[in-house]
């Protein structure tokens, strides 16, 4: 069981915290600035959720909630993945697994089956759920870019990058799949949209 009786320690007051294990690192070092980035997509898709959670209930958006609970419980056992050193591992950590990217793969694929071949690039926006999907998604795409600068200084887990990978997928899927199931705005990119004339 997790017990935490203090949220602030004043450890971190010279710039250095501790990964887990203890071993004390800065941090501005590319393993905890990537396990932050990791931490910041889970609370944007907790931003999903809640913006999920305002749609009329049905089948989809239940489903859909389940997926995101799924998805948060698996980040949060990514951060920790990454917040271990190399060599700090302890009996029973959890860790991302082939099984988890492929769940997300079929999940795309099932998804994806449901919508139209696009015939442009799609903007971020839209709806409040569509807009806080590909905020999740750039996010998500940040947090696979610090995992690849991490893996060139230290050894990280063999599917963290596959996952964040087909995560950041997953959630421009999701974006397209709730403009068709849950009633969201999708907006296209335009390409030489004329300027807006006659305003202020």
């Amino acid at each position: 069981m997790v017990r935490i009786n203090r949220v602030y320690t004043r450890k971190g007051d010279a710039g250095e915290t501790s990964l887990v294990g203890g071993r004390p690192v800065f941090k501005d070092e590319p393993r905890v600035v990537c396990f932050g980035t990791v931490d910041e997509l889970n609370a944007a898709v907790g931003m999903v959720r809640a913006a999920n959670a305002e749609k009329p209930a049905s089948a989809d958006r239940d489903g859909f909630e389940r997926a995101l609970q799924f998805i948060q419980q698996r980040l949060f056992d990514l951060g920790a993945e990454l917040a271990t050193h190399p060599g700090d591992e302890y009996e029973g950590q959890v860790k991302v697994s082939a099984e988890d990217v492929l769940w997300l793969e079929t999940l795309i694929d099932k998804l994806n089956g449901k919508l139209e071949p696009l015939k442009s690039f799609v903007l971020p926006g839209g709806g409040r759920l569509n807009a806080a999907l590909h905020l999740a998604r750039t996010v998500c795409r940040r947090a696979e870019r610090e995992a690849v600068t991490l893996s060139r200084h230290e050894p990280v887990g063999k599917q963290v990058i596959p996952f964040l990978n087909r995560l950041s997928d997953a959630l421009f899927v999701f974006a397209r799949w709730a403009a068709v199931s849950l009633g969201e705005r999708e907006t296209l990119w335009e390409q030489r949209l004329a300027p807006v004339e006659g305003w202020p």
